[in-house]
């Protein structure tokens, strides 16, 4: 089965590029996050429906 272009390259643009830290983020206080999730799903239904 032939291939594009040769396997011993693979990963050369990945491995050159320069490594980034991520920005830590924390994620909302479940008992907030579950707040925010019932808002969105329960409260907010019945405004997606009177169109």
């Amino acid at each position: 089965m032939p291939t594009h272009g040769s396997l011993t390259k693979a990963g050369k643009v990945r491995a050159q590029t320069p490594k980034i830290e991520g920005i830590p983020r924390k994620s909302p206080i479940p008992r907030r996050r579950n707040r925010i999730n019932y808002k969105l799903r329960v409260l907010g239904a019945g405004s997606r429906f009177n169109r």
